[in-house]
């Protein structure tokens, strides 16, 4: 079972698959090609129409059979709205998507950050990709409702209006306390960074080296999965092991995690990490060159959770070139489209810079601020005096490379980094927060 984080995604076997999302929620399915557009009325389940080839809405369950879904059909977006229209998702409990196989496994299970003031919110989509099909998790957010989604799909919908102001809610910065019957044992009296070190040397990596920092926040993340009685990359609180990290000082341009419940050794954890190319990848990561690990056991099980987290330390040196290879891979895919590329602009630059921090550090994701800013309200502040500003946002995403994809995978996105008429860029990124990384790329058109 996967839990996954924004952005991230998986593999799914052949067969019918169940989406559950409980709570106050209307869902709803889009279902597009490759222009990522719905074909009509019949592409668009929900409760007033919930069935379609392949594709079937009972209450809070979606049921689809990706073999059984319309020809040239290649994209399934699900869709969460409150029950109740026009109230603020962040009103409401966070929605948790959990899908499950043919055969009733858990799959994956996917809990976006809060929404704020968003009354739509796209969870994930399920995607074809070669002859297969994945799950990718999004938690992208509209603030101005369906009509948002109409904008980005193609679906004729109604505007609902703008929503009610959301008050600022501030993101816990302390670990919840975690009882004291849970054994926390620390890592290094076991060999682990031999164990590791030893394993990236055979596959060409340079060692790591173990952080106090990486360590003491992956103590406590294990010990709060410990007692939960499960895997979760957030906390009850609402607080994720992203945000353990940066609040105890460590900030970072690249980070992945493993947690891992099973194994009673660190040999044992570092054989499940070999499992398979997925597991490997962090742990092999010659861009990873600081980690940390803490184990915890629940008492009324004894069942042992682990969490390990592998880092690529912040640096300005390091952040410019991050920024810059965004912008060199969107000017990449203009020029695909026989585009001009887009010139940077450090005026961009520094809205979207301050953006992407204000998202990871007040743990929001929406194109508008808390306070109802909006992007050229940001640009304008920043100096900016383009004529017409876009932007393009992301959480998530690990690299630059992933990132851009992911953009150029969604129809909205796509269509600013392709715009013809915008002529300049500025790129920000910020890591911590509920998704681990905020990215920025604000166009500005001349």
């Amino acid at each position: 079972m996967s839990e996954l984080v924004p952005g991230g995604n998986r593999p799914l076997p052949d067969g019918v698959l169940t989406i559950g999302v409980p709570g106050p929620f209307d869902l709803s399915v889009l279902i597009t090609d490759d222009t990522g557009k719905v074909g009509g009325d019949a592409d668009f389940v929900f409760y007033n129409q919930p069935s379609a080839p392949g594709t079937r809405l009972d209450d809070d369950v979606i049921t689809v059979d990706p073999s059984r879904l319309r020809a040239g059909a290649s994209r399934l977006t699900v869709v969460v709205s409150p029950a109740e229209p026009g109230v603020p998702l962040g009103r409401l409990p966070v929605p948790s998507l959990r899908l499950t196989g043919p055969g009733g496994e858990v799959l994956a299970r996917f809990t976006p950050p809060k929404p704020e003031r968003e009354t739509v919110l796209l969870l994930a989509e399920i995607y074809r990709r070669g002859t297969g099909w994945k799950v990718r998790a999004l938690g992208q957010g509209y603030a101005d409702g369906l009509a948002g989604v109409a904008r980005d799909f193609g679906v004729d919908v109604a505007d609902e209006g703008p929503p009610p102001h959301a008050p600022t809610v501030q993101v816990p910065t302390a670990a919840i306390p975690v009882p004291a019957a849970r054994r926390q044992e620390a890592q290094q009296s076991d060999g682990f960074g031999g164990l590791v070190n030893a394993e990236r040397v055979r596959a060409g990596a340079p060692p790591v080296t173990i952080d106090a920092r990486l360590t003491s926040a992956a103590e406590a993340h294990a010990a709060t999965m410990a007692a939960q009685g499960r895997l979760s990359v957030e906390s009850p609180d609402g607080v994720s092991v992203f945000q353990r990290v940066t609040t105890r000082g460590y900030a970072y341009l690249g980070i992945a995690e493993h947690l891992v419940s099973g194994p009673r050794t660190p040999a044992e954890f570092l054989a499940y990490c070999l499992e398979d190319a997925h597991t490997r990848r962090p742990l092999r990561d010659a861009a990873f060159t600081e980690a940390g690990i803490g184990r915890a056991t629940d008492d009324r099980t004894g069942e042992v959770y682990w969490t390990a987290l592998w880092a690529r330390p912040f640096s300005g040196d390091g952040l410019h070139r991050t920024v810059s290879e965004v912008v060199a891979l969107t000017n990449g895919r203009r020029a695909s489209a026989g585009l001009r590329p887009l010139a940077d602009d450090t005026r961009l630059a520094s809205a979207a810079q301050a953006y992407s921090t204000d998202m990871a550090a007040r743990g929001f994701y929406s194109h508008t601020s808390p306070e109802g800013l909006e992007p050229w309200d940001r640009a304008r502040a920043a100096g900016a005096a383009h004529r017409g500003i876009g932007e393009n946002i992301a959480c998530g995403q690990r690299t630059a490379a992933e990132v851009v994809e992911g953009w150029m995978n969604s129809p909205g996105h796509r269509a600013n980094i392709l715009k013809p008429d915008f002529t300049h860029i500025g790129v920000g990124f910020a890591g911590g927060g509920r998704a681990g990384t905020y990215w920025t790329q604000l166009f500005g058109l001349a």
